[in-house]
């Protein structure tokens, strides 16, 4: 073996890195988070929206506060806690809300693909907020998943859109805001602990507003409304951000954050089974053009 062959051979046998492992878990919290529209859905039979959003956050920081107990977590550095505050604001207080307003007059399906622009909303914050930017590729891919979702949305509206649809572009834009800081700010701690911290940070004001839709809305205990609670306090508020801000920091916001392109058509399959909701006939067609889109999104430079 020459001088010149063993200095090549460490670069010739180094593994590669695999993004393997934060794909999995990124998709694992997209699909967590495809059921939360059906189960706010759930909560909405019991509890009116002030009521439903504010005990989702209250119970979710209870859980996020033992966690952070048991973890014997350190309280963040200064610097984060701003990147902290944005993901409370945007994804423990503002998208639950607004989406659960949305809810009351618009159909589980209807909203679940009005959603489907977060990813390209996601992708753009990150963009912006850290100075990454990703190929030509990976807009092109973003910019056609994201389009072939509008067309399904106005198609369902038939071009008219609604207060509902309003509510739901205002919290994707502070949605987006808040996955990328989570993003960001998984990759200097754990994921876990940038949820649990920003569900605490919320819960003041969780307390508050569930205290006041408590005192000012009318309450039907029932199973489905009870289970409905529960999942969005214990897995979309809480547990599915675990493995989502796990898996952004795997293979980045960008990448992870076009998984979600996928979330609007399984929350359809989810209206259908659990909802009794119409399937829409365009939703196959957009279901391909939307997995085609991923599947570019994951290939191309991000």
């Amino acid at each position: 073996m020459t001088a010149q062959d063993s200095a090549t051979l460490p670069t010739a046998v180094a593994p590669r890195h695999s993004p393997a492992p934060g794909t999995a878990l990124a998709a694992l919290g997209v699909a967590s988070f495809s059921l939360s529209f059906p189960a706010t859905a759930w909560s909405l039979t019991g509890f009116g929206p002030w009521t439903s959003t504010g005990l989702r956050g209250a119970l979710a920081g209870v859980l996020a506060a033992l966690y952070l107990l048991a973890a014997a977590a350190p309280l963040p550095k200064r610097r984060q806690w701003p990147g902290l505050l944005a993901v409370s604001a945007g994804c423990v207080l503002g998208f639950p809300l607004l989406t659960t307003l949305a809810l009351r007059t618009s159909s589980t399906a209807h909203s679940a693909v009005v959603i489907g622009v977060l990813p390209l909303a996601t992708a753009v914050v990150a963009a912006l907020r850290t100075g990454r930017r990703p190929s030509r590729a990976f807009w092109a891919a973003a910019l056609a998943g994201a389009a072939a979702v509008l067309a399904f949305t106005l198609l369902q509206s038939h071009g008219r859109p609604t207060l509902a649809d309003l509510y739901l572009f205002v919290g994707v834009v502070i949605c987006a805001a808040g996955y990328a800081e989570g993003g960001r700010l998984s990759r200097d701690m754990p994921g876990a602990q940038v949820i649990a911290w920003a569900v605490v940070a919320a819960l003041p004001v969780t307390v508050l507003t569930a205290a006041f839709g408590l005192a000012t809305e009318p309450v039907r205990l029932g199973a489905k409304a009870l289970a409905g609670l529960a999942y969005i306090a214990a897995v979309s508020q809480f547990g599915g951000f675990v493995l989502w801000y796990r898996g952004m920091a795997g293979i980045g916001v960008p990448r992870a954050s076009q998984l979600q392109l996928a979330q609007p058509l399984l929350t359809l399959v989810w209206s259908v089974l659990l909802l009794g909701e119409h399937l829409p006939a365009a939703a196959p067609v957009t279901a391909v053009v939307v997995l085609v889109c991923i599947a570019v999104t994951q290939r191309v430079r991000a």
